[in-house]
């Protein structure tokens, strides 16, 4: 019989964290919302949509050298 009240606490400790965790769940909409915030928002910093200065660029062809 104290397996089945253990049992019952467990549940009730389990049902308790997924009512904590369900106040902290966005809605798709909500959370695609932001999403598309932070990309609007952050465009002028993306290299993707900007380009990278041609000094900066670590993936460059190598120059070969002048002498040979």
């Amino acid at each position: 019989m104290s397996s089945g009240g253990a049992s019952a606490s467990a549940l009730q400790r389990l049902v308790e964290q997924l009512k904590l965790e369900a106040g902290w769940m966005l809605t798709v909409s909500q959370a695609a919302a932001e999403l598309q915030q932070y990309c609007m928002q952050n465009a002028c910093k993306d290299a993707l949509l900007v380009g990278v200065p041609a000094g900066s660029n670590p993936f460059r062809e190598p120059r070969s050298c002048a002498l040979l």
